[in-house]
């Protein structure tokens, strides 16, 4: 049951972390304002997002299997570099 619970709220985190990640797509498609830095910076904020929320659903994962140390270190260090 807890294991279900989990996955439910790892599904709804990655579709939290895809919702930023859409938004500055639809911004950059309109293009109406010249400048450049705010177009830029636009997808590095939502790149940091997604990486954050995919670093902590790591973190609870290696918490679930209850790893620690250097195995916690090495699992969530795989896990963030997986697609």
């Amino acid at each position: 049951m807890a294991a279900g619970l989990y996955l439910a709220l790892l599904h709804a985190a990655a579709g939290i972390a895809a919702a930023p990640a859409a938004a500055p797509v639809a911004t950059a498609s309109t293009a109406t304002t010249p400048t450049a830095n705010t177009s830029a910076a636009e997808p590095a904020a939502g790149d940091a997002a997604a990486k954050h929320a995919k670093r902590t659903a790591c973190l609870k994962d290696a918490k679930a299997r209850k790893l620690v140390g250097a195995e916690k270190n090495a699992f969530v260090k795989n896990c963030i570099a997986a697609p």
